[in-house]
């Protein structure tokens, strides 16, 4: 299933993607959220027949997951990236929290701050919870995965690097975004095996596969639930591959009326324009 949660004239909902159009399950359901339907989701299943209420077209896309209790961000966690900054793996995932505010949905415009023009970009793979869980072992941690998304962890590097804290450089309102959709395991054969690309401009900036993770999904699942519990619609966005901006010669930043695409082979394509903080 492809779940999506968005507006029409203003007004909030989630919905179940069946072809080109989407089926209402606000009121269906008689849920306010994706992450509290997350549950639900046998129900959801038995409703792909229903008529859909809305076109692709006329809907304004919110993160899948808006108000997540938990962002968990991995850092340093591709191969490819650790080569290109000259590091070491780590012994342990890296991991640092990104805030809701900071995040928006599909076609809509990323903000670089007034206070620099070091804006990154960072595309990955996020993992959305189904279930509270709570020292989860490796080998049950695909059984509470919810879905599939892709992520732009958007980064003011100067920020980054005020100190070790990543924090400040990934928090900007509007720095990151996450979408088009919340797509469920049952679509995606392995998840290991898909590609991830980013593009600016049309043109390719990035390029792995999701098993060149360092820390893979079960590890970070595991890690992540070991301290702290997890709960419906967290999100742990698992860390991006090489050919970031910032170890490009000469370096790369997003600019305004640029366009940004993060694609993961079977989970979609996440595309955001750019523009400036007034």
């Amino acid at each position: 299933m492809k779940l999506v949660s968005y507006e029409v004239a203003g007004r909030p909902d989630i919905g179940l993607v069946v072809g080109a159009g989407v089926v209402a399950l606000g009121e269906r359901l008689g849920c306010v959220d994706l992450k509290s339907a997350l549950p639900r989701l046998g129900e959801i299943e038995s409703l792909s027949g229903q008529k859909p209420d809305h076109s692709i077209e006329d809907i304004q896309f919110l993160p899948p997951i808006p108000n997540p209790e938990r962002i968990l961000c991995i850092g340093l966690n591709y191969m490819t990236h650790l080569r290109e900054t000259g590091r070491e793996p780590p012994a342990k995932p890296m991991v640092f929290t990104r805030f809701a505010s900071s995040q928006v949905g599909h076609l809509r415009p990323l903000l670089r701050p007034r206070v620099s023009e070091q804006f990154d970009f960072e595309g990955e793979l996020a993992v959305v919870i189904g279930r509270e869980c709570h020292y989860v072992e490796p080998g049950d941690a695909m059984s509470v995965i919810a879905g599939y998304s892709c992520y732009n962890d958007g980064s003011i590097r100067d920020w980054q690097r005020h100190s070790t804290q990543f924090s400040p450089g990934k928090n900007f309102p509007r720095s990151g975004s996450f979408g088009p959709y919340l797509v469920t395991p049952d679509e995606i054969a392995d998840i290991r095996a898909c590609s991830l690309v980013t593009r600016l401009n049309g043109m390719e900036m990035q390029r792995a596969v999701i098993g060149d993770l360092v820390f893979d999904i079960p590890a970070l699942i595991a890690y992540c639930s070991s301290f702290t519990s997890l709960s419906p619609g967290d999100v742990i966005v698992t860390g991006t591959t090489g050919g970031v901006g910032a170890f490009r010669k000469p370096p790369v930043w997003m600019k305004p009326g640029d366009t940004v695409e993060v694609e993961i082979a079977g989970v979609g394509t996440l595309t955001n324009s750019i523009e400036d903080e007034v």
